[in-house]
Formats: C-alpha cells, sequence, structure tokens
C-alpha cells in the first residue's frame, strides 16, 4: 500500500513540478495565475526539422555487377555503400562520406519527396572521409547552409538527421559532447562529438544546430555493439565545408605537407628527452624527398614550432601546416639530442598518394578469401602485404574482411571491408581458417563477438547477434 501511495502522489505532483519547472527555465519565479510560456525550443524541434528534412537525402552506392554475392545481395547486387548526406547547394551539390561511395561507379540519391536522381559525378577526399556528388537537375533543390563549428561549445544542443539502418528521414536530438577529438580513423580529422544518436546509415548526413545550420557531418560512432552506445562522431563542418570547396572547384584536394611521421609528446616521452614540458611532435619518420627531409629533419627530433607558431600536439601541426603558402621557406624550431636548433623548410603540395593506402590485390573467394554467409562476410588472411598496403601496422595479426553483404549480421553491426578480425568470442584469430572455425562454433541467437580494428584505429568489441522475433 504505501508504494502504491507513493507512485499516486508522484502523478498527482507531476503538474505542478512542471509548472514549477516551466518558471525556473524562464528564470523567473511563478506568478499565481499566470500561464508560463515555453521556450519553443525546449518544447518541440518542429520548426527546425521542417526547415531540415527536405535538404537530407538518402545514398545509394552501387557498382558494376560479376561480384560475389552474399545474403541480401539478389535484392541490390550491384550495393557497395548505403548512407545519408544533404544538399548545399540548389544547383543539386550533395555532400557525404567518403566511406559511403567509395568504390561506386554510380548513386542513387533519394530525396525527402521520394524524387530520385542517378549520379555518376562523385568526387571523393578519402584522407578526410569526405565526398561531395553533383546531381542533374532542372529544379532548385532545397539545400542547407554550413553554420561555424568553431563557435559550438560543450552544451549546445544539436540535431542528427539521416537514414540509420535504412529509415530515411529519421531525427535525434542531443548535446556536444566533445570537440577536436581524433579517433585516428583517417588521416586529417576534426570531430565533434554528441550523444545524439548515430547509427550504421546515418553517415554522411547533417549534425545541425538550433538555427538548422550544419555545424557537422556524421562520420562515425563508438561502440562496443556496432549500435548507438551514447558517443557519436561528426567532421566539424569548418573542416567540411573547405573539402567541399575545393572538391566543386577543382575536383580534388590542393594541401601542403611535411612529409614526416609523428606522436605527441606527452608526459612520459617528455621526461624521457629531459624535456622541460610535455609540448610538440617527436619524428618517429621522415619520407625520402619530402620537405622534411630536405630541410634537414630526422628520426627523433622534436618539433617545437613552425613558422613562427608553437605545437602543443600533431593535429596542431597538421593545422599550421595546412595554413602555410608553398613554396616559401619557413622556420622549423627543434630539440635535437636536448639541444635546439632551426631549420629551414620549403612546404611542398602534397602528393595524391601520400598518406594514401596503396591498391592491394584483394584475393577472391577460392583464392585465399572464405565466404562466410552467417555473419555476411568474406574473409581472407591478413598478409604482410596486405597489411602494409592497407596501412596496418606490422604487429597487427588476424583475418581480413574483403567484403560485407547488403545484409546481414554483419551490415547490421556496421561492419566494413578493410577491417580486420583479431578476436572472435574471446579466441585469437590469426588466419581466416580459425576465424571460419570459431564463427562456425558461436551462436548468433545469444551472440558471437568480435573484436575488430582498422588500419588507423584502436581495436573495439562487435556481438552479432538475430534479432528476437
Amino acid at each position: 500500500m504505501k508504494r502504491f501511495f507513493l507512485i499516486v502522489s508522484c502523478l498527482f505532483l507531476g503538474g505542478a513540478g512542471t509548472y514549477v519547472g516551466q518558471s525556473i527555465l524562464q528564470g523567473q519565479a511563478p506568478v499565481q495565475g499566470t500561464v508560463p510560456v515555453i521556450p519553443k525550443e525546449l518544447s518541440s524541434y518542429r520548426e527546425i526539422v521542417k526547415k531540415v528534412l527536405p535538404a537530407v537525402v538518402s545514398i545509394d552506392a552501387q557498382a558494376k555487377t560479376g561480384r560475389i554475392r552474399l545474403p541480401g545481395d539478389e535484392e541490390n547486387p550491384e550495393r557497395v555503400g548505403f548512407g545519408s548526406g544533404f544538399v548545399i547547394s540548389p544547383k543539386g551539390v550533395v555532400v557525404t562520406n567518403n566511406h559511403v561511395v567509395e568504390g561506386a561507379d554510380q548513386v542513387t540519391v533519394q530525396m525527402r519527396t521520394g524524387k530520385r536522381y542517378v549520379s555518376r559525378t562523385i568526387r571523393t577526399d578519402p584522407k578526410t572521409d569526405l565526398a561531395i556528388i553533383q546531381l542533374d537537375v532542372k529544379e532548385a533543390l532545397p539545400y542547407l547552409e554550413f553554420g561555424d563549428s568553431n563557435e559550438m561549445e560543450i552544451g549546445d544542443r544539436v540535431l542528427a538527421v539521416g537514414a540509420p539502418f535504412g529509415l530515411t528521414g529519421t531525427v535525434t536530438h542531443g548535446i556536444i559532447s566533445s570537440k577536436g577529438r581524433s579517433l585516428r580513423m583517417n588521416m586529417y580529422e576534426d570531430f565533434l562529438q554528441t550523444d545524439a544518436a548515430i547509427n550504421p546509415g546515418n553517415s554522411g548526413g547533417p549534425l545541425v544546430n538550433l538555427e538548422g545550420k550544419v555545424i557537422g557531418i556524421n562520420s562515425a560512432i563508438k561502440s562496443r555493439s556496432g549500435g548507438f552506445q551514447g558517443v557519436g562522431l561528426a567532421i566539424s563542418s569548418n573542416l567540411g565545408k573547405a573539402i567541399a570547396e575545393q572538391l566543386l572547384k577543382n575536383g580534388t584536394v590542393k594541401r601542403g605537407y611535411l612529409g614526416v611521421g609523428i606522436r605527441d609528446v606527452d608526459e612520459e616521452l617528455a621526461k624521457e628527452l629531459g624535456l622541460k614540458e610535455a609540448t610538440g611532435v617527436q619524428v618517429t619518420r621522415v619520407y625520402p624527398d619530402a620537405p622534411g627531409d630536405k630541410a634537414g629533419l630526422v628520426r627523433n627530433d622534436v618539433i617545437l614550432k613552425l613558422g613562427g607558431k608553437k605545437l602543443h600536439d600533431g593535429r596542431e601541426l597538421q593545422t599550421v601546416v595546412a595554413g602555410l603558402p608553398l613554396g616559401k621557406p619557413v622556420d622549423v624550431e627543434i630539440i635535437r639530442e636536448g639541444k635546439p636548433k632551426t631549420l629551414k623548410v620549403t612546404i611542398e603540395e602534397q602528393p595524391k598518394t601520400f598518406g594514401a593506402s596503396r591498391a592491394p590485390q584483394i584475393p577472391e573467394p577460392g583464392r585465399g578469401a572464405v565466404v562466410i554467409e552467417k555473419i555476411g562476410i568474406v574473409a581472407a588472411d591478413l598478409t604482410p602485404e596486405l597489411g602494409d598496403a592497407l596501412g596496418y601496422p606490422e604487429t597487427v595479426r588476424g583475418a581480413l574482411i574483403t567484403r560485407i553483404g547488403a545484409s546481414g549480421l554483419a551490415a547490421g553491426a556496421g561492419l566494413q571491408a578493410g577491417m580486420v578480425i583479431q578476436k572472435v568470442d574471446g579466441k585469437a584469430v590469426t588466419t581466416v581458417r580459425v576465424l571460419v572455425k570459431a564463427v562456425a562454433d558461436g551462436s548468433t541467437k545469444s551472440g558471437i563477438t568480435l573484436q575488430i580494428r582498422g588500419p588507423r584505429a584502436a581495436a573495439k568489441t562487435v556481438t552479432l547477434k538475430e534479432e528476437e522475433e
């Protein structure tokens, strides 16, 4: 009886609690006999959504036929990717992620109205995981404007729009959880972190502020299950806008480079090197004939300043390099073997192949690769040649996913070709043969747990489990 009374009391007091709460939100005490006015953005996002939704699209990326088939491919035999995007020009320019359209010969873009456009004009920048699609339109399309991601602060409210799991026109809300994140997935990164729900299929869709302006491009999630767990990542709009403009104007992105591998100087490394403070970046590799090599940089040098600008970490170094003029010598201040030294470096245009993986010869089924229908993938041994071509460290072992079925457990969990499976249900995977047996021994009803990783990403755990009917 006491428990029942408590519940009734809470329900009865709910109205009074709402009244007081709304008044406090207005920043004033409740006045007897007045009806509090609720700020529109606190009660509904409907006006923002009405503005944004018409410009958000779903994207079906297709490649040529003649490939192997997996469960689900019968309906979409040419599909290589699916995701979201948004129009940024009434002339039909669509922004999305590179990984949504990677490997595609053409894409089908569907508007909110159901109207579809087929395009073969796809321009990509894999180093930032961004792409644009040019549609052939006769009428002006609804479009979104880029906002300033630098103006966003932690705690600001945002909406994520896209097609999670193929459910087009889905809107979720949350806040900016952090800024300046890097997952080491791409060569150039500047992620906004949000708790707005982002799932497979949301990739490429917009993250908008309460003005309806795009402040991020939804790109990735950090998850143990492959689904949303409160941590979504969106490429900052300032980075996205700059890349989109270059792709639209030049068809490619031109950027300067120093040509060195680096690591951030943390407290432990600073102590090891005898530095007074943990700042700057340590050179771990110097590429032959690159600007850094020509300037005289060597392995283990610590770069403190470039062009007069102090560096705190690798991300800051990339930003400074990108802002320096090409062909003009600038000072680079370093510490070498405990002694300060100043060199002259001339930033050059970055070669298209710099930092990009060489196209590997992916094994086909029957020639080293195996179809694992139970989870909807094709996998092969991660050989040293494949690992090097894809950018994996020499120490990484496992089975390489070479293909994902259009449907199936792997696709539903957001797995992608190019990822490496290192463990199945806690057991180490050293070859594709070990993977096949481990998957066969596992149960998709109770769940098969995989430890996977990408070339520049930390290992994560994903569970593949059949949905209960």
